[in-house]
């Protein structure tokens, strides 16, 4: 059942947006994929403190879309976003 709905998610989301889900991950759910934070709160109060940038220029929107190549970094680490089909991976 689950799979059926997240199939049609995605599914709604391209038709909408021109976009496949797996195209981005949002930098909130990316900071929580690389260990930088455990929770959605932790990475919402990092993101909008200015503490992350993203390719170089701070970013305060946690729905900021990333795509392969994107480098994120904070606190002096950096992280090149690799998405590969389905699946969230980073570098």
């Amino acid at each position: 059942m689950d799979d059926v709905l997240q199939e049609n998610q995605e599914e709604f989301y391209e038709n909408a947006h021109g976009e496949q889900a797996g195209d981005f991950i949002k930098l909130d759910q990316f900071l929580k994929v690389v260990g930088m934070v455990g929770t959605g709160g932790q990475g919402k109060v990092l993101i909008q403190s200015g503490e992350i940038r993203v390719n170089g220029t701070i970013e305060t929107r946690r729905g900021r879309k990333l795509r392969n190549g994107d480098v994120v970094e904070a606190f002096g680490e950096g992280y090149t976003v690799e998405l590969t089909s389905g699946n969230d991976a980073w570098a």
